[in-house]
């Protein structure tokens, strides 16, 4: 079953259910709970890795002031901010304030340089965890929007938390029973089989989600020197 309305409950259920303990004796939700979340953490990141389509996320908009040249985590004392979820940039792409034009690409480099000023931000880097524009900022408001990679399923509080992710069902489902059956039972066996299950499943994700991303097609891009600039602008 294919839902974004999965709840941790009940995978750590069906997880129980392997375990030969449907009624959650020895399995409980608080016995479990960490282990989902370990699953939870192995399921993020794979499909990070693998640039999976559940992770592809485009930010608000971020209005850039005047005298603004970055963006930074939220735990900055300096705004504005981008999203708390956002992991990997793929795109930073700009605007005037207030302006209906269509967002344009800025080009990326990998370490910050000053230009003169202009109307537009320039290029970013990415750099201590902040988006950087040209130190010398924009002559004016500037709308920014993000595409990203981002963490796609939070940690579970408990058995009621949504894991909303389509198709995960399965691999945390396995992949709870692997972690249970290995640190609560010490049932290495088990834990094996389980284990091989969850990569199983862990394969169908990916391979779904690929097929799908296999409908666009890909433009590559000519090599040139000057794609991805280390010096002059």
């Amino acid at each position: 079953m294919s839902t974004t309305s999965l709840t941790a409950g009940e995978v750590m259920d069906r997880s129980a259910a392997l375990m030969n303990d449907p009624a959650k004796t020895d399995y409980t939700y608080v016995a479990q709970l960490v282990y989902l979340n370990m699953a939870i953490d192995e399921l993020v990141e794979e499909l990070e890795s693998s640039n999976s389509s559940p992770t592809n996320a485009t930010s608000i908009v971020i209005s850039v002031g005047l005298g603004k040249n970055k963006i930074t985590p939220l735990e900055h004392a300096e705004t504005p901010h981008y999203p708390i979820n956002l992991v990997e940039i793929q795109e930073v792409s700009e605007r005037g304030e207030g302006s209906s034009d269509q967002f344009l690409p800025l080009g990326r480099r990998e370490f910050l340089q000053e230009f003169p000023q202009s109307k537009s931000l320039m290029f970013w880097c990415w750099e201590e965890q902040i988006i950087k524009f040209n130190p010398n900022g924009a002559s004016s408001p500037r709308e920014v929007q993000l595409k990203y990679v981002s963490q796609a399923i939070l940690p579970a509080a408990n058995e009621t938390s949504i894991i909303g992710t389509i198709n995960a069902r399965s691999y945390l489902t396995y992949k709870t029973a692997a972690l249970c059956a290995l640190y609560i039972g010490e049932d290495t066996p088990r834990a094996q089989v389980l284990e091989m299950q969850a990569e199983r499943s862990l394969d169908r994700i990916i391979g779904i989600n690929n097929k799908g991303r296999q409908q666009f097609m890909t433009r590559h891009r000519p090599f040139r020197a000057s794609y991805k600039s280390r010096g002059g602008f």
